[in-house]
């Protein structure tokens, strides 16, 4: 007998809606994608701190903090569980990790979301398969809408000059192998719900189009 045939979904005695009306305001998922040093996670602060001035619940998923806990890498869970769990859970870099890594962000998201919660979330998500299925999970145990992709769209010599963290030196340098933009692929948004000018305009402005799209669709009260 498959392990399937014992699990059930569960509804709950509180709903999204009961929620979103204890709130004022609707949950969705904010998708920032974008190239290292584009400035996802800078945006992502200043919108929650905007929303939070507002009275919006809301929250930021980072994908170098996820990547610290949910996500950790082999060479992090090793010690604590063994090298076999590792190995079998902790996620690297490679296409399928990368996969892994945003769907498992994406059920996190998803669960938010339902709890009439503004989910912010800033991972590099490269690839735009992973993306597409990021948005199926969200809407399908949601509704229409609920997933707004936005691209922050920084030309790489930007992110490069900007580098914040070595990273793009380094991957210029071979010590970092598949990087995003490098030696590995950006597969840019195609009709994503918002494109940011992260090249030409402010990270505060930035984030002031963000909250300006979430009161234009209704999510949140003007």
């Amino acid at each position: 007998m498959s392990d399937e045939t014992h699990i059930k979904w569960h509804d709950h005695a509180v709903s999204r809606t009961d929620r979103e009306q204890l709130a004022g305001h609707q949950g969705c998922v904010i998708w920032l994608t974008g190239l290292s040093g584009c400035g996802k996670s800078t945006i992502a602060n200043l919108v929650d701190h905007q929303l939070a001035h507002r009275g919006v619940r809301s929250c930021v998923l980072d994908g170098d903090n996820i990547r610290h806990s949910l996500n950790a890498s082999p060479a992090m869970l090793a010690d604590a569980y063994g090298d076999g769990f590792a190995r079998r859970f902790g996620l690297g870099f490679s296409a399928d990790d990368r996969s892994e890594n945003i769907r498992r962000i994406s059920a996190v998201a998803q669960l938010f979301c339902s709890a009439g919660i503004v989910t912010i979330t800033a991972f590099i998500s490269p690839y735009r398969k992973d993306r597409d299925a990021a948005r199926r999970l969200v809407e399908s145990q949601g509704r229409p809408g609920d997933f707004i992709e936005i691209y922050v769209n920084a030309p790489l010599e930007v992110c490069e000059s900007r580098d914040p963290k070595g990273l793009y030196r380094k991957a210029r340098a071979g010590e970092i192998r598949q990087f995003t933009g490098i030696d590995d692929p950006y597969e840019a948004p195609l009709s994503p719900e918002l494109e940011l000018p992260a090249g030409n305009e402010p990270a505060t402005q930035l984030a002031e189009h963000v909250v300006g799209y979430l009161i234009r669709s209704g999510t949140i009260p003007a």
